[in-house]
């Protein structure tokens, strides 16, 4: 039976959708943001740690010049395994 109007435009064609347009991402920009938040606090977290444990050892607790320097290696040296987490985070979605 034919239930359209008689002047009405024809119903649109079924389209079949091609393999790439039924891709679901995995992971959204979102779901990253938050796995890498989480990733940079245990980073800052284990980083810290590490860092006041290797302060207190005798040969550089003994030296004020390489206290200064292991501090500022230290106080610097987190954000070079935190950019890849950060440009992994902030990648945009496909």
């Amino acid at each position: 039976m034919n239930w359209r109007a008689p002047y009405s435009p024809p119903p649109p064609e079924r389209k079949l959708r091609k393999r790439k347009e039924m891709h679901i991402p995995v992971m959204t920009i979102r779901t990253r943001k938050f796995i890498g938040t989480i990733a940079l606090l245990v980073l800052v977290v284990v980083w810290s740690l590490l860092g006041m444990t290797v302060a207190q050892t005798p040969w550089l607790a003994n030296s004020g010049l390489l206290q200064a320097i292991f501090y500022v290696v230290a106080g610097i040296g987190w954000v070079l395994p935190a950019m890849p987490i950060i440009s992994w985070m902030s990648k945009p979605d496909a």
